[in-house]
């Protein structure tokens, strides 16, 4: 992965970006009162080559300016059929309302697709007002069965794979 998003790299998650990319996600979590659970809900981010890559999964970074701005990531679930859960998408605040969440989440949904995937689960906290609203106006649908401690919102979109299209 390798994109570009006005001054933004999108690109594949690197063993140097561990610190940094945890930070990112701390930060936020910070910033709306939520905890970093390394040992738990956090354990992924820390353990990127076993939790995503060895699964079938991606983890990307957004650099800005030669600094991780931001982290998006995906991996496959066994919550429903051929099924991914969408992680740890966060941005710092100086990165925020340019359109980046939507423009990730979107490039998230195209290498999701891609794989064949047809079901994308996604866990957020309601606290997270402008996660929420960037999954809801994106055809995320409420759904159930909360997994993660600190989150009390699931959604699952159904993907259309190409061959239901007719194309």
């Amino acid at each position: 992965m390798n994109s570009y998003y006005k001054d933004f790299l999108i690109r594949d998650w690197q063993e140097g970006d561990r610190i940094s990319a945890s930070e990112v996600i701390r930060s936020v979590l910070a910033e709306y009162g939520l905890g970093w659970e390394p040992d738990g809900a956090d354990r992924d981010v820390l353990q990127v080559e076993e939790c995503y890559l060895a699964t079938g999964g991606e983890f990307w970074v957004i650099e800005y300016q030669n600094q991780i701005v931001g982290t998006g990531g995906y991996y496959p679930i066994k919550r429903g059929e051929k099924a991914v859960e969408i992680r740890k998408m966060y941005l710092l605040p100086i990165v925020r309302g340019v359109g980046l969440g939507k423009y990730l989440l979107q490039e998230l949904e195209d290498a999701i697709a891609r794989r064949g995937f047809q079901q994308i689960w996604i866990e957020t906290a309601s606290v997270l007002a402008e996660a929420v609203k960037l999954y809801e106006s994106n055809g995320y649908l409420p759904a159930t069965g909360v997994e993660t401690t600190r989150c009390d919102r699931v959604y699952v979109k159904l993907l259309t794979s190409i061959s239901d299209t007719g194309n």
